[in-house]
């Protein structure tokens, strides 16, 4: 064999069988980083759903209410449904971005690692291509090294056929993880867009409803500065908490009790007339649908050790910053403002001895003494990523927010 045809042959050979391993196809395996993200746009879709399905709901509420009170209540609330699931759509087309990136990084780096053996081949191939046939043919055992050639690469032409087809089929995946790139981009452009839209059209409504409850909320002022000197007095949110809950039992109490009779017309009358006024409903001893106020990852499980090692008497969940908090049930509002480090905190009475506390909002769209209906506006969450808390008691005593969410 020719002198330096024997290494150039050897060359093609060793490139053709280099590592099977960085020549096999490889598809993006599920990493740890990948498996939590799918887990985060699972959670996501999740929640999309549920508060597309709570705004239709409250938007059919909305049209079938006949006092416009009421109509505009639901709309609100099917507003700030409909931005939960815009926020929880944004998370879900980041989940997906982040999974395409980690999907890109790993092809990329499995296709790094077949470079070099692609080279090799190449090079050798191109070495062998720039022999002229003639020439070959001309020098001396050339005649028999052709053949020789030609036979070891009828035998591995088939190889780098099928290893060449396999980078191909990578090649082609980096091209469809970028399309599918581009699309989740497009996607988040566009759903934030709906967010800022949904965001707005929230602000005026809850403006105009402001305005009209303004006119008619003579005694809204005096209830506030009561439940703020409450607040000032309580020791500790669970002290709080309790003496709202006996004021508002006591409400209910009055409630129940039959109202002033009237002087009648004629003495002879007054017999009838002093018969007691038919007592109102008692109100229901159960909760109405109860869901989780707003959109985001669990942190800390009812019962779950918290600060100090006591377990936790509700929910904590992380949650994206400017994240829309609703009312978890209808109620009223039986205190709305910040509180000794909790930052800006509501408390719902749902009657009956149902009370919910929600602590970690930045901004709040309610008072004390409005009544709202479930999925109604509580207000946000702060700029920064913060952690909201949920607890909900019953005649005083934690209940577990997601077994009730539960019940039918």
């Amino acid at each position: 064999m020719e002198p330096g045809r024997a290494p150039l042959l050897l060359c093609v050979m060793l490139a053709v069988a280099g590592p099977g391993r960085a020549w096999a196809t490889v598809g993006p395996a599920d990493s740890a980083d990948i498996s939590q993200n799918r887990k985060a746009l699972a959670d996501a879709k999740s929640a999309a759903e549920a508060a597309r399905h709570r705004a239709e709901k409250l938007e059919s509420d909305a049209a079938s209410a006949s006092a416009a009170a009421a109509r505009t209540a639901a709309e609100a609330a099917a507003l700030a449904a409909r931005i939960q699931q815009a926020q929880a759509q944004i998370g879900a087309d980041e989940a997906t971005i982040r999974i395409i990136a980690r999907q890109q990084a790993e092809l990329k780096e499995s296709l790094g690692a077949e470079e070099w053996p692609l080279l090799r081949l190449t090079a050798a191939l191109q070495r062998l291509s720039r022999r002229p046939l003639a020439l070959a043919v001309l020098q001396p055992g050339s005649v028999s090294d052709a053949a020789h050639l030609r036979v070891v690469l009828a035998s591995t032409m088939p190889e780098v056929r099928q290893r060449t087809a396999a980078l191909r089929s990578q090649l082609a995946a980096v091209r469809a993880l970028r399309q599918q790139a581009e699309h989740a981009q497009m996607a988040l452009r566009n759903q934030k867009s709906v967010l800022s839209q949904r965001q707005n059209a929230l602000v005026a409504l809850e403006a105009s409803q402001r305005l009209t409850a303004n006119a008619s909320a003579g005694g809204a002022d005096r209830e506030t500065e009561r439940a703020n000197a409450l607040a000032e007095q309580a020791r500790d949110l669970g002290d709080l908490l309790g003496q709202l809950e006996q004021a508002a039992a006591l409400r209910e109490k009055l409630a129940l009790l039959p109202g002033p009779l009237i002087r009648p017309p004629r003495p002879g009358e007054s017999e009838a007339a002093s018969a007691p006024a038919a007592a109102a409903p008692a109100p229901s001893n159960g909760l109405s649908a109860y869901v989780l106020p707003v959109v985001g990852r669990l942190v800390t499980g009812f019962g779950d050790a918290a600060n100090g090692g006591a377990p936790s008497r509700g929910l904590t969940i992380a949650a994206a910053p400017g994240a829309q908090v609703v009312a978890p049930a209808a109620g009223r509002v039986a205190f709305a403002g910040p509180y000794r480090g909790f930052g800006a905190i509501v408390i719902l009475d749902h009657s009956a001895g149902w009370t919910s506390l929600v602590t970690g909002l930045g901004h709040l769209d309610v008072r004390v003494g409005d009544m709202l209906v479930g999925g109604a506006s509580l207000g946000t969450i702060g700029p920064g990523a913060g952690e909201l808390t949920l607890e909900l008691r019953h005649g005083g005593q934690p209940v577990n927010p997601l077994v009730q969410m539960l019940l039918p």
